[in-house]
């Protein structure tokens, strides 16, 4: 059977190890490495599918399995057509599993060898997510790639917890693979997990991708760890993940941490950070963070950032978004929205082309120094 994600390694950066490639899915090819908006709710907050093409250039987006399970319902959106036909977004979609969601109701939530039973955060009624489960929402959805049901690890977590969580996630992986039904339509991920202890994140990686996955991603990172530790673990993880098959990093979207991912050998990561911060009035900029609705950009008139090609940076000054950030008014969240998506796919625009040129070091060194971040 033909698989539905193939990735194509293009390039290698000789100054760090970074990969250039494409992955191949039935909705388009995604060039990486690559920033992924997130669409929770089958919506990336504020934004049309047609901003998110023209303005952010948005190659692929993601949408939650536990909130779209909760509503509108997965055998809605089924009926419409799939995600791709009910939001009206022509290229590749990927859905998580919902584990992270679950795992986040703390005590909501009650783990078993079967599944999750948890409440829903809106109304309190009682669910039960099991792998099975997990793959019919996924199934229904329709997205192009899907990911496995895994159990997330709080940090910090005792090594006997970790090590049984991830034993579980492995065996859960298995019963996703079987009960995968259209194989030939969509790519499952595996979830390597482990906590911050190497040798269950070898196991881990080892036992996923003797699984023949057509992809994998690294979970359980970036959860509260310092820094350091989550590039110390990602770089001991990321060597025994196929060369041949995408690598995605799960829920990362600041620059520091989207360029230390790459040099890691990572291709796909994704975040919620840059529409949550523009609903705060922060912006992110090739010279660090504004803060616009701060009193010193009331009579500003340029750009949020000069360097920056998106519509709001094109049309608007920072002095018209903070006013419209202190009214409360919907479109300073919107022109914020579509600038920080902007910057991050930028970013990656800007990433590959180091790669391809062999100078990625010597850029995040520069790019460091001037959006204010140590190394």
């Amino acid at each position: 059977m033909k698989q539905p994600i193939t990735y194509e390694l293009l390039h290698i950066c000789k100054q760090t190890g970074a990969r250039r490639g494409i992955i191949h899915t039935p909705h388009g090819d995604i060039q990486t490495p690559i920033f992924m908006p997130v669409g929770t709710q089958a919506t990336v907050k504020s934004m049309t599918p047609e901003e998110l093409k023209q303005e952010v250039k948005a190659q692929i987006i993601l949408s939650n399995t536990y909130h779209l399970y909760l509503r509108p319902g997965h055998k809605l959106v089924e009926e419409a057509g799939g995600l791709h036909e009910f939001m009206r977004w022509d290229r590749p979609i990927l859905t998580d599993c919902g584990g992270f969601q679950v795992f986040s109701l703390a005590d909501l939530r009650t783990i078993s060898e079967d599944g999750v039973e948890f409440k829903s955060h809106l109304d309190g009624s009682k669910h039960m997510f099991t792998p099975e489960k997990v793959m019919e929402i996924e199934n229904s959805l329709g997205a192009d790639i899907i990911m496995s049901f895994d159990e997330c690890c709080p940090y910090p977590s005792t090594y006997e917890y970790t090590k049984d969580s991830m034993e579980r996630t492995t065996r859960w992986a298995k019963r996703c693979i079987a009960a995968h039904k259209k194989q030939d339509k969509q790519g499952l991920f595996g979830i390597v997990q482990g906590g911050m202890y190497k040798d269950l994140r070898e196991k881990s990686a080892k036992d996923l991708v003797a699984l023949d996955f057509p992809g994998y991603a690294v979970g359980g990172l970036s959860v509260g760890e310092p820094k350091e530790l989550m590039c110390e673990i990602l770089e001991y993880t990321t060597q025994f993940l196929p060369g041949n098959k995408p690598r995605y990093l799960m829920g990362v979207g600041t620059p520091d941490y989207l360029l230390e991912a790459v040099i890691r050998g990572i291709d796909m990561c994704d975040c919620v950070l840059p529409t949550r911060i523009a609903r705060n009035g922060t912006a992110m900029t090739w010279s660090g963070k504004v803060v616009v609705r701060n009193a010193t950009y009331e009579r500003d008139f340029g750009p949020l950032d000069p360097e920056c090609d998106c519509y709001t940076c094109k049309n608007h000054t920072r002095a018209y978004i903070r006013h419209l950030v202190k009214a409360n008014e919907i479109l300073g969240i919107r022109l914020l929205s579509i600038h920080n998506l902007r910057f991050l796919t930028k970013l990656m625009e800007r990433v590959r082309e180091e790669i391809e040129n062999d100078n990625l070091g010597t850029f995040i060194q520069e790019f460091y120094k001037r959006y204010g971040y140590t190394k």
